[in-house]
């Protein structure tokens, strides 16, 4: 109770005792007719609830309460609180008649990983709200009760359902209308002001969301490292609070298209028609389970002639789906850094989307996909496989320059580049065509963890393709490895070890490099052992297509000729003149010499 309630209450109590002491008639005394009694009995409380009733009504108080709290505003506080739901196939929002906002939204064709329906937000977890600068201060639009009015209407051909919400005080008004077609996750909004100009004593509107993001998926270590703020400036520039950090927060003094919370597959968004004039913005990693990370966004949204037009997103978070809602919106996905986003964005997402209509196991899809990349990359993997082989040719000349120059590298190394020079061999040859592979590669590193495709899939022993598959619980954790057994981690590392081996054949490498590859495929066995399923299998399947691509190059590969080729364009190269290229390593390496010896 506040200040106002009290003296209110105090003045009450006065005016009664008052009036009970100095206007109140004395009591007659009674009449003995039994039947008189009765009546004067029956009239006297109806006498009494007259007078207090023409003292005052029992809502006035509250009514110079809201006058003096809300001003002309005052009489929208009044109503019933109700909830009306708009939906189509994919969604379902619930309203809420006290503010006419969004309480509740529900993805109907998701499920949560523990099988419970999927809501992206409601009352506990989420408070949105708009508030206005009057004469009695900011207002927020939460404190007023709406009237609703459902409607439909056709936009090119598709339904769209319509709820309008419009709350009055005298002649002014205020319309909120939101409208929600069939087969989309967008529901746009409008909010407009009607004779209300001289009460509004701003033409701003803030916009606050605070969200405890709800947990949807089982790792949740994963969902909070795939969890945070996105927001797209009007100059088209994306920029995104971090991912890693236990707190961060932005200050952004810029127009601003779109705001978004986005998770790992889900994203509930906010797009202004006229942009954001700046933005405040706060995320934090909560110590508990309860939520994945607590988002607080507070946004500055301009009246344009008593009114704005937005739209919000509540959907999945799929690349083609995100790329139709607005410009940038396909950032709520990472496809990873920009040497391999490309790969991604243009070629692994399109041929998904492709295969997806004909096959329903993601399992095969994968395989699919490896034998589609391994044989558009075969000259590549021919090419490679040529290279190395040259180098095995050769290696007894290599291993004579290492005896004869065993306590002088850089001399030997430049033996070697002649060497290289006179027998037309390229040391890069083999490795060059592997590094155009790399993008490849490392964009399934990006792909898979984020591809709400896999989510819920199975294949396998692997009960969802988009988290790790777990075979084995330990009674311990390990470091960096953590406290499970990923059968497809286990299958990748045994497969890259194997390919190792025949590579090393196949080159005759020895040395350093030699015990590196076999020491890389366990590092990875760490790392990826929490990483999804698909990701690994993916690993897995390309080493052993890669393997039998080799496999299949060596029947058709003679040794016996490319030595013979080699001996040919050693007499053809006897007079060779030294490339520029060879000339300015070769120098440069007398230069290094030269500093070594200084030195």
């Amino acid at each position: 109770m506040d200040r106002n309630q009290a003296a209110g209450l105090i003045l009450f109590a006065a005016v009664l005792l008052i009036y009970s002491i100095f206007f109140a008639t004395s009591p007659e005394p009674l009449p003995e007719e039994t039947n008189n009694v009765t009546q004067n009995v029956q009239q006297e409380p109806a006498e009494t609830d007259t007078i207090t009733e023409d003292i005052i009504q029992p809502d006035s108080i509250q009514d110079l309460i809201a006058q003096r709290q809300f001003g002309v505003f005052a009489p929208m506080t009044k109503g019933t609180q109700e909830e009306v739901v708009l939906e189509n196939d994919q969604i379902a929002v619930t309203f809420s008649t006290k503010g006419a906002e969004i309480t509740k939204v529900e993805l109907k064709e998701f499920k949560t990983w523990d099988q419970r329906p999927l809501v992206l937000l409601d009352n506990e977890s989420s408070d949105l709200s708009y508030s206005i600068q009057t004469d009695k201060g900011p207002l927020s639009l939460n404190e007023f009760y709406f009237n609703p009015t459902l409607s439909s209407t056709e936009v090119e051909g598709v339904p769209v359902s319509i709820i309008t919400f419009i709350t009055k005080a005298g002649t002014g008004s205020i319309t909120r209308t939101y409208s929600l077609a069939d087969g989309g996750f967008v529901l746009d909004k409008s909010l407009e002001f009607t004779g209300l100009s001289n009460s509004l004593k701003d033409t701003t509107i803030l916009v606050n969301w605070d969200a405890k993001l709800i947990r949807q998926e089982q790792d949740i270590e994963e969902s909070r490292r795939k969890t945070n703020i996105n927001f797209f400036t009007s100059d088209s520039s994306h920029d995104y609070l971090s991912t890693t950090s236990e707190e961060d927060d932005a200050d952004v003094q810029e127009p601003l298209k779109w705001v978004s919370f986005s998770q790992r597959f889900f994203t509930s968004g906010i797009i202004a028609d006229n942009n954001f004039s700046s933005a405040k913005f706060n995320q934090q990693t909560p110590q508990d389970t309860l939520s994945i990370k607590n988002v607080q966004a507070a946004m500055v949204l301009p009246l344009d002639n008593n009114k704005v037009e937005l739209s919000y997103y509540f959907g999945p978070n799929r690349y083609n789906t995100l790329k139709k809602i607005t410009p940038g919106f396909e950032n709520n996905v990472d496809m990873g850094y920009f040497f391999v986003s490309w790969v991604n964005k243009y070629i692994i997402v399109n041929l998904f989307q492709f295969l997806e209509k004909y096959f329903s196991n993601y399992g095969i899809i994968i395989i699919i996909i490896v034998l589609i990349i391994k044989i558009a990359l075969t000259p590549l993997t021919y090419k490679s496989y040529i290279g190395m082989a040259k180098m095995r040719v050769i290696k007894p000349e290599i291993d004579e320059l290492k005896a004869k120059y065993p306590d002088d590298p850089t001399k030997m190394q430049q033996e070697q580049m002649k060497l290289f020079g006179q027998l037309g061999v390229s040391p890069i040859s083999g490795c060059l065509p592997l590094v155009f592979q790399m993008p490849f590669l490392f964009a399934m590193f990006f792909f898979f963890p984020n591809a709400i495709e896999l989510r819920q899939q199975s294949f396998l022993w692997a009960h969802d393709l988009s988290t790790y598959d777990s075979i084995l619980r330990l009674p311990f954790t390990i470091p960096f490895y953590g406290s499970h057994v990923s059968l497809f981690t286990i299958l990748m590392t045994v497969s890259q070890i194997a390919y190792t081996h025949f590579n090393n054949q196949l080159t005759a490498q020895t040395g350093p490099m030699k015990n590196l590859g076999y020491i890389m495929p366990v590092v990875f066995m760490f790392v990826l052992n929490s990483f999804p399923a698909a990701l690994s299998f993916y690993y897995f399947v390309s080493n052993m297509v890669t393997f039998g691509q080799q496999a299949l190059i060596k029947l058709f590969v003679d040794d016996a000729k490319i030595r013979e080729k080699i001996e040919q364009n050693k007499v053809k190269n006897v007079d060779k003149k030294k490339s520029k290229f060879q000339q300015k390593l070769e120098d440069a390496m007398k230069a290094a010499d030269a500093n070594k010896k200084n030195k």
